[in-house]
């Protein structure tokens, strides 16, 4: 695939994929703010508010109209956090022209319906709809308030609420459940021409489509899009080491029949220079697949939990195992996990273990160019991250990594919080 990068308008930058693999084509219009407590629940409504009608089609309906005459295609909104950035917009997909018969095209009405729904939504007196507004805020509060309904995910949710309780990575992507509350259109509004404005912007396309042509498309379906001063104060705390000399312990109470156990850890020293193949192998060979030693050993051999993994999350400098257990398990199952990471700070790792994480490692990272999302995932971190990396170059990467580089980022790695989700007399087995 050909990628070119290229700044559009002030602080809005193109990354265009040229690639004929696909049937469909991608495009995804992403602002990016720092995540905040006050604007995170205004900036994951926003998306779907712009969703729901434009001052051209002001109703969904109309505007599924428009979508089912192109061919079907689709544009949904998008909340993401990479690190402490806040990541919202539109992603659309759509039939890719070389797929679609002779004549006919989609992309150039696909991109100005994207940037019609961006730059002029809804609205009434200048305002947003306040029925879009209280429609929207609602189905957020469910989604917030949902949260707790899937177990493993809130035990890691309020993990790294509490572990990061000092730092931006604390705040929810979809904002807390009082500043959702709190959303008025008319607030929304202004803040929403701020970000417009302000916020720096990332495009991606992937399709058929030479990057001059997608440029010049874009920058004509965008030129009514009124720029400021660019917030490039936008980024990452990364601390090195844990808060507090000792690890801090954080524990619920819910009714449960299964408990959880999330374990925190900051990436230390091997953050002032990361050398990413290694982080990949390095969680690969911890917990990262059914190959890891959290897997082999903790689940299988010794079955002391019902699933135990290891996440890294390189943007942010942090780890965390999250595992389910008895309730009577919670001790041993924390030593073993330790006991694990310990093997590997005194280098006990096989041939065998680190070849199948490799392997587990390469495999993942190409099978990335044969999914849009997840190349539009993987450019948007590399971006963020100042980094010029093709999937292909980070699979060969992998195949470098020596034994000894993954010794070094286990020893760098703090232990920093653990939390505890336990059970109430009161079981009723409800839970994911």
């Amino acid at each position: 695939m050909d990628t070119v990068r290229k700044e559009l308008l002030p602080g809005v930058w193109l990354t265009a994929l040229r690639s004929g693999k696909f049937k469909t084509g991608c495009l995804s219009v992403t602002l990016l703010t720092q995540l905040d407590r006050e604007t995170a629940a205004m900036n994951a409504v926003i998306p779907f508010v712009l969703r729901r009608g434009s001052r051209y089609r002001t109703d969904m309906q109309t505007l599924a109209v428009e979508l089912d005459r192109l061919y079907g295609s689709r544009i949904e909104p998008r909340v993401r956090r990479v690190g402490e950035i806040q990541c919202i917009g539109l992603a659309a997909s759509f039939p890719d022209d070389h797929c679609l018969p002779a004549g006919s095209s989609v992309f150039e009405s696909v991109a100005q319906l994207c940037a019609e729904l961006l730059l002029t939504p809804c609205t009434k007196g200048g305002l947003l709809l306040p029925d879009y507004v209280e429609s929207e805020k609602e189905k957020l509060l469910e989604r917030i308030r949902g949260r707790i309904n899937d177990k493993r995910s809130y035990a890691v949710l309020r993990l790294l609420e509490q572990m990061c309780c000092y730092e931006a990575f604390a705040v929810p992507p979809l904002g807390t459940e009082d500043a959702a509350e709190n959303i008025h259109y008319q607030k929304l509004t202004k803040h929403y021409r701020s970000l417009i404005q302000t916020a720096p912007v990332e495009i991606f396309y992937c399709g058929s489509e030479d990057a001059d042509t997608v440029s010049d498309i874009l920058s004509d379906a965008l030129s009514g899009m009124s720029r400021g001063e660019i917030n490039y104060d936008i980024g990452t705390d990364i601390r090195m080491n844990a808060v507090e000399d000792e690890v801090r312990v954080f524990t619920d109470e819910m009714s449960v029949t299964q408990g959880k156990i999330v374990m925190g850890y900051r990436l230390g020293d091997c953050m002032d220079d990361p050398d990413l193949a290694a982080m990949r192998v390095f969680n690969a060979v911890f917990g990262g697949g059914v190959t890891s030693k959290l897997f082999v050993n903790v689940r299988e051999r010794l079955s002391l939990c019902y699933y135990a993994s290891s996440t890294v999350n390189v943007q942010k400098g942090i780890m965390y195992v999250s595992c389910g257990v008895d309730f009577d398990k919670f001790d041993a199952a924390k030593a073993e996990i330790e006991a694990q990471l310990d093997a590997i700070r005194r280098g006990e790792v096989s041939e065998d273990e680190l070849r199948a994480a490799k392997r587990s490692c390469a495999a993942d990272l190409l099978a990335v160019a044969d999914d849009q999302n997840e190349l539009e995932s993987f450019y948007l971190k590399s971006t963020l991250d100042g980094l010029d990396v093709e999937p292909e170059e980070l699979a060969a990467a992998i195949d470098c990594v020596e034994l000894e580089d993954i010794v070094q980022i286990a020893r760098s790695i703090v232990p920093d919080a653990v939390y505890y989700l336990r059970g109430t007399d009161e079981e009723d087995g409800d839970e994911a």
